[in-house]
């Protein structure tokens, strides 16, 4: 039988087009043969990695067994399946690869998307746990993350990404994610009324009972998360996505003490992997944005590329206020855009661009653009080693 690598090596990590009842019709074959953990599903554009975690630490505070499914990952598949404080081991990974591909057939095992046999692969490596924070890939409705049914839904904020899956406008884009809820629902702080008033329409359809984050944490617990945040140097979007970590552990019944939280951020939301070097694996407008926000008033170097699909003249305008200049870093992915059209439209905005070469001391560097741009980062950090 095939390992795990080369089984995965095989398949695309992305798609043109997506077999929207693939997923479904083989979770109804074998769903009787998964675990049934209590899930968590955590939708949205922006957030969700650094919401899941927070969560899972938390459930974790409280005794249980906990699994943490996220994607995509930077250096190692590991890192999007977390259990109990660690990612899995290889040892573990290679054992439910094997037991799956007992539970499916050979045609589903072929067929089956990268993201939907490692969402399959990551369901049975959290067998024994009480809970699952399971992150939503791009999508909310017709996601492989969809299929499990859920104790709860968080919706971290929503805004413009990825329209040629989820819609070309932001309403579109809000339905699709909003139509994954079930029985209950929380939605996170936004950046547009018109997602909230998308949110009660789709909850209204799904019967769903819906709250927000200032329905289960006080002004007192508000004020200790500023503080104990303003103690680590926790930015101000990951405090908006501790709040809402914290309101579906209030949901749940439980306690957390939020400065053991606040220790354990996950990795690349605006890291400091070197001291004069902040890397932060957003690769959106919203995300430009927040980190515009965060860092006003400040000066970078942009260590940046970018893939085809994605708004990139509006991205480096948003980074702009906070940029000297934009150093292109080279990424092995059939996705990025040509290097002569992102240094054209990039000079357009009225920055200079060069190739990435080496960091200098004396300067201040910002790693943006993509789990692929903190890869490549990363691979080059290992060469100085």
């Amino acid at each position: 039988m095939i390992r795990l690598q080369a089984f995965l090596e095989a398949k695309p990590l992305f798609y043109d087009e997506i077999d929207l009842e693939r997923m479904p019709k083989v979770y109804q074959r074998i769903k009787g043969l998964l675990p049934k953990p209590k899930v968590i599903h955590i939708v949205g554009t922006n957030g969700k990695g650094t919401t899941g975690r927070f969560l899972a630490q938390a459930l974790l505070q409280n005794g249980f067994e906990v699994g943490h499914y996220t994607s995509p990952h930077i250096m190692h598949f590991n890192e999007r399946i977390w259990r109990n404080g660690d990612n899995v081991s290889d040892d573990l990974l290679e054992a439910k690869h094997q037991q799956l591909q007992t539970l499916l057939t050979p045609l589903e095992h072929a067929s089956l998307s990268y993201f939907e046999y490692t969402t399959f692969l990551a369901m049975l490596a959290f067998e024994g746990c009480d809970y699952v924070v399971l992150e939503a890939g791009l999508g909310g409705e017709f996601d492989a993350t969809n299929v499990f049914e859920k104790t709860l839904s968080l919706f971290t904020p929503v805004d413009e990404d990825h329209q040629s899956f989820l819609g070309d406008n932001l309403n579109a884009i809000a339905r699709t994610k909003f139509h994954s809820m079930e029985k209950y629902a929380i939605i996170g702080r936004q950046k547009h009324q018109e997602v909230f008033n998308v949110f009660r329409e789709v909850a209204e359809v799904h019967s769903c009972h819906t709250y927000t984050i200032d329905d289960f944490l006080s002004e007192g617990t508000l004020k200790e998360v500023h503080q104990v945040s303003q103690r680590y140097n926790l930015v101000g979007y990951l405090q908006e996505n501790l709040t809402l970590a914290l309101s579906a552990l209030k949901f749940l019944g439980y306690e957390a003490h939020i400065e053991d939280l606040v220790k354990a951020p996950l990795f690349g939301r605006l890291t400091q992997v070197l001291p004069n070097v902040l890397l932060d694996v957003g690769h959106n407008a919203l995300a430009a944005q927040t980190i515009a926000d965060v860092l006003k008033g400040q000066k970078f170097i942009l260590i940046y590329n970018s893939y085809r699909d994605k708004d990139y003249a509006k991205i480096i305008t948003l980074l702009k206020p906070i940029i000297t200049y934009v150093a292109l870093i080279k990424v092995e992915d059939v996705r990025a855009e040509q290097e002569a059209v992102l240094k054209k439209t990039i000079e357009e905005t009225g920055l200079q661009v060069k190739n990435f070469d080496t960091i200098e001391e004396n300067k201040q560097y910002l790693v943006f653009g993509s789990f692929s741009v903190a890869e490549a980062f990363l691979r080059y950090l290992g060469t100085l080693k």
